[in-house]
């Protein structure tokens, strides 16, 4: 059976099918329970995806390009968007309008459930080139926009796991020792910019400039304009 070019029924999926996997989570959420939500049929929505995992991975892509483009759209209006500290900013800014995105990013076992334990799930297949964030960090010390006496990989690494920990500290201190979200950001900004900008300058247009060399390989790969 040939899939659907019904973009408008498919995104109405993908849109029901992400709030309920965030309230209830994606083993208490059946198909049913979608087509429900979204006013569709079963038939409707298999036109679309072969099963739950085929919409969960979907979804994934769904997700991970609409955070992706949130961050870059952040960091062009910020004139400080193309520095280190600027673009890390943004895309935490960006990881916080997005609770799916965030619980992807920690692996959320009460969202995700037994997905997670599939053998050939997204978060356990091999990469087959360096991740993304490892190439903007290489682009970035090639553009002279970050200090480049420091591994790529290690600093690629760094950032994942400041990613990892904002959205994964909730529960784990007193509610009232934690700041504000906008000034854990606002202070992690401040620090990535000490440590990882050169001295001679400000580099935020060359950033920029590595920015829209992704972009523009991003669209390519999923065929936007």
């Amino acid at each position: 059976m040939s899939k659907s070019t019904n973009l408008e029924r498919e995104q109405k999926i993908l849109e029901t099918a992400t709030d309920l996997f965030i309230y209830y989570g994606y083993d208490k959420t059946t198909v049913g329970d979608i087509v429900r939500e979204a006013g569709i049929s079963k038939g409707a929505f298999y036109l679309h995806f072969k099963n739950k995992d085929d919409l969960i991975e979907n979804l994934l892509v769904r997700e991970l390009k609409g955070y992706a483009f949130n961050w870059l759209d952040r960091i062009e209006a910020d004139p400080m968007g193309g520095t280190i500290g600027g673009m890390y900013k943004n895309m935490l800014y960006a990881l916080q309008d997005n609770p799916l995105m965030s619980a992807l990013l920690r692996q959320d076992k009460r969202i995700l459930g037994s997905y997670l334990r599939q053998a050939n799930n997204a978060f356990k297949r091999p990469q087959k080139q360096p991740s993304s964030r490892f190439k903007f960090v290489t682009m970035m010390q090639e553009a002279g926009a970050i200090r480049q006496d420091i591994d790529a990989n290690v600093i690629a690494y760094i950032m994942n796991m400041l990613n990892f920990g904002l959205v994964a500290m909730e529960g784990t201190m007193p509610q009232e020792e934690i700041p504000s979200t906008e000034a854990v950001i606002e202070g992690i900004a401040i620090i990535m910019d000490k440590a990882l900008t050169p001295e001679d300058g400000n580099y935020s247009e060359a950033g920029k400039n590595v920015l829209k060399q992704l972009v523009a390989e991003i669209k390519q790969q999923h065929g936007v304009e």
